[in-house]
């Protein structure tokens, strides 16, 4: 990930903000599509389940310019994850529902470029969370 990469994801992430009930509506609409199986991980309140989802996409693109602040936290998630029942292979269909929903939100925004960026941007941070699950699955 490199600067203009992060440059570009905070900057369309500055859009993505005023549709922000919009943008979760539709990622998880899209990931219980990909992932029917899902759906059984969420069972509490959606609604809260969305804000809290871009309430970390936020903390997470404001944090990009110094990742060392941010990694830590993204360790803590995906440990936490753990506990959800999060396995490896869900990542791969959460990138690809986040995906989605950015190209839908941002229209033409959404150019190659941008989704490179945020394609490397999710892979530093779903890496990070499933080292961290990893970590934690051999000490217990």
């Amino acid at each position: 990930m490199n600067s203009r990469q992060v440059l570009l994801v905070q900057k369309s992430f500055e859009q993505v903000k005023p549709i922000a009930d919009l943008a979760a509506d539709l990622f998880y609409d899209r990931l219980f599509v990909l992932d029917p199986d899902l759906r059984r991980l969420f069972q509490s309140d959606m609604s809260e389940q969305k804000h809290h989802l871009m309430t970390t996409l936020a903390f997470a693109v404001s944090g990009l310019n110094k990742p060392d602040r941010i990694l830590p936290a993204v360790r803590q998630l995906g440990i936490r994850h753990i506990g959800y029942g999060v396995q490896e292979h869900h990542y791969q269909v959460v990138g690809e529902a986040l995906l989605w929903t950015l190209a839908q939100g941002l229209g033409e925004y959404f150019t190659p470029e941008v989704e490179a960026a945020w394609t490397a941007v999710y892979t530093l941070l779903a890496t990070t969370m499933q080292e961290a699950a990893q970590e934690t699955a051999v000490i217990a």
